[in-house]
């Protein structure tokens, strides 16, 4: 085997420093002089192999090598080559300290440990941006699972780190891991509850990214941000952010309204109370003068032998007007019912589906619709019940 030691010692001699100090220097020397070489071989890898695969991005179509040179893949894994050379020159420089050589070659080794960890962390990475491009997989938690992976790979390289330092096997460590399975349970319990929890939302596809929920026992209103291994994100609709565990999720009742937003409409449910005093039977002069002012009901004619209210023409009215509207969809229940009478009244149930279920727009349709069966009611010769001292 070469001594660049007993070179370098050589080397040092020959300039004339003191053969005591070249001897305890002159490894040491050639160590540093590794690094620096190590280095600049780093730079040079650098360039020509992320460089090249940078080329290779702006001139192709993928996604996966843009991404690749996002996430530092290419770089990590670069790192790791002149750790890996300097690892295998370290035995020509420390002949005569052995001491030195083995901490030098358990630096470089958790050097390379590192450097591979943070590759793969990065094809993790491009994992979990490559799911959010595509649309199959873009309402999957993926997050949470890629966090868990992220876990998995870190700790490994945790335990073969410290199998380094103190010279053990990685697979003894590993072993004696088992007397500690209670301690870790502890330490990783959110983890590890968000993981099953993880699994749970996503194998029955309870949650999704972009759902809107309610959980009353969070006091939570909004949509979902982001679902990751320990939290589920949402803004709620006053721009608050409220955090709660995945497990809450699967312990807990929530209401989910994909249903709702993927469906043709948004239900629209709301009571109009008349005056019970004002209900009355309408006149043949009544049915005409409706007829005449109200176009939905100039084809209107009751039953032979009905003599109708003037709340059952109302109801027809309302029936008619929602079913000429293009924003409810008559494909969807439209129901307009009268309900057991109270002290405040006969209560009117209107019960329709908007078209827009866009949360603003969709109140301003209902408001817009009930103002109009309020301005209508007094044509019918009803009162809506207002209380009064």
């Amino acid at each position: 085997m070469i001594n660049l030691g007993t070179w370098m010692n050589k080397l040092l001699i020959g300039w004339g420093i003191d053969p005591k100090i070249a001897n305890t220097f002159d490894e040491s020397i050639i160590a540093v002089l590794m690094v620096a070489v190590a280095i600049g071989l780093d730079y040079i890898f650098q360039a020509i192999f992320v460089g090249s695969v940078r080329k290779i991005a702006q001139k192709t179509h993928y996604t996966w090598d843009t991404l690749m040179i996002k996430r530092k893949v290419v770089h990590n894994l670069v790192h790791a080559i002149p750790a890996f050379l300097v690892y295998n020159l370290l035995p020509m420089a420390f002949v005569n300290g052995k001491e030195l050589l083995v901490i030098s070659q358990k630096i470089c080794s958790i050097y390379i440990v590192i450097s591979l960890l943070l590759a793969i962390n990065g094809l993790l990475l491009m994992m979990l941006d490559m799911s959010t491009l595509k649309k199959s997989m873009k309402n999957r938690p993926m997050k949470g699972f890629i966090q868990v992976l992220q876990v998995l790979v870190f700790f490994i390289g945790g335990i073969i780190i410290i199998a380094i330092i103190v010279n053990k096997s990685p697979a003894t460590l590993f072993a004696g891991l088992g007397a500690s399975a209670a301690i870790l349970m502890l330490v990783f319990k959110d983890t590890i509850l968000g993981f099953v929890a993880g699994i749970q939302l996503s194998a029955n596809d309870m949650l999704r990214p972009g759902d809107w929920i309610t959980i009353p026992a969070a006091n939570a209103n909004g949509i979902v941000q982001e679902i990751t291994l320990n939290t589920v994100k949402i803004q709620n609709f006053d721009n608050t952010i409220s955090t709660v565990p995945p497990y809450t999720l699967v312990n807990n009742s929530f209401q989910n309204w994909r249903g709702m937003t993927e469906s043709g409409g948004r239900r629209v449910m709301k009571s109009i109370f008349l005056d019970l005093n004002t209900i009355k039977f309408c006149t043949p002069e009544m049915l005409d003068s409706l007829k005449k002012d109200v176009p939905l009901l100039s084809d209107y004619n009751p039953a032979e032998g009905v003599i109708p209210t003037n709340s059952q023409v109302f109801r027809v009215y309302i029936e008619r007007y929602l079913t000429s509207l293009p924003i409810v969809n008559t494909e969807l229940d439209l129901i307009i019912s009268q309900l057991q009478s109270t002290e405040y009244g006969v209560p009117i149930q209107i019960y329709f589906f908007s078209r827009n279920k866009v949360w603003k727009d969709y109140e301003r349709i209902q408001s817009d619709i009930f103002d109009h069966f309020f301005a209508m009611v007094p044509k019918f010769e009803l009162k809506v019940y207002q209380y009064s001292d």
